[in-house]
């Protein structure tokens, strides 16, 4: 049985969305320490702010301006704050009723100990000291007994501003360890040795690359191991014109579904070799493999005669 591996991964991309009226009026009024919500047909005040009301449908632009305290409606501790969470030391996540709003909003909460956060507790707001139109101009939320220091209250504002907040990029991030479990595991030590290796269904003696354990066409467990390839045909493929980031490919390229000799299943990978214009269907191609890879870097043309389209139509 051959070692299950296991390795941490990280997914991530900077997200970018444009901003319809009601949200780039949220927005800018928290750069501004202004809390607007929007006011529905039936007089509830929404906050955060929709644009369409969950209720009816009905298309919502009424703004409003709320206060910045509130009362908690439910919270729960985190103990162990994570990179990109608001405070970097133990706080609660807490729901908010801001006052003058019908609905609440999710912010940290600074405080010592879970034994200081009560449902029904007062806060207030504590304002980032640089803002640019983000949720994180609100640094997060702090108790408040209505001493000194006391917030100013609604001023009335409607959400017109003259320089407003139209777009936002937001980095999306997710780590994860990931085990590839036992038949991944025998692939990827294959390819380690520059071998590929599947695994055949007993039912149906179709061949996967790269195996996933079970057969997904006949749902029984996949344990014959088969060396498939080296070479294999392209059965289809795209040309990429645009630079992924922290890949150093230059544009275009091309990235092909390959069919690998004794595989019933393509896998993806890398053509080289060869002007991007000039890959085709049917194009027979071997790996390549760098000094020290543990996977082919790219695939190239093999020499061969292409193949024919009724040897690999099942595998498009």
């Amino acid at each position: 049985m051959p070692e299950v591996l296991k390795a941490p991964l990280v997914v991530e991309f900077p997200f970018t969305r444009s901003l319809g009226p009601v949200q780039s009026a949220f927005l800018t009024g928290l750069r501004e320490r202004v809390v607007l919500g929007v006011r529905t047909t039936d007089g509830r005040t929404l906050v955060p702010p929709v644009e369409y009301d969950p209720v009816t449908a009905d298309e919502l632009r009424d703004l409003v301006e709320v206060a910045p305290t509130g009362t908690v409606t439910t919270w729960a501790w985190n103990h162990a704050p994570r990179r990109g969470q608001p405070l970097g030391t133990p706080f609660a996540w807490v729901l908010v009723r801001l006052d003058g709003a019908d609905t609440a909003l999710l912010h940290a909460l600074d405080a010592p100990g879970p034994d200081a956060v009560r449902t029904g507790m007062r806060v207030r707001v504590r304002w980032a000291g640089e803002r640019s139109g983000a949720i994180t101009d609100i640094a997060c939320f702090e108790p408040y007994d209505g001493g000194p220091g006391t917030p100013a209250g609604p001023t009335g504002h409607d959400g017109s501003f003259t320089d407003p907040v139209t777009g936002i990029v937001a980095s999306a991030r997710l780590d994860y360890v990931y085990s590839p479990g036992r038949a991944q595991s025998a692939h990827l030590q294959a390819l380690s040795e520059r071998r590929t290796v599947g695994e055949r269904c007993p039912s149906c003696r179709k061949v996967y690359v790269p195996p996933r354990g079970a057969c997904p066409t006949c749902g029984v467990a996949t344990t014959e191991q088969v060396e498939v390839g080296p070479r294999g045909t392209v059965t289809t493929y795209c040309i990429v014109n645009i630079k992924a980031r922290n890949l150093d490919i230059e544009v275009p390229y091309v990235y092909a579904h390959i069919a690998l000799d004794g595989a019933d299943l393509a896998l993806h990978g890398r053509i080289g070799g060869i002007p991007y214009d000039q890959v085709r269907m049917g194009l027979r191609v071997e790996p390549v493999w760098t000094e020290d890879g543990r996977h082919p870097d790219h695939y190239r043309p093999a020499g061969e005669p292409d193949a024919e389209y009724e040897t690999y139509k099942e595998l498009l």
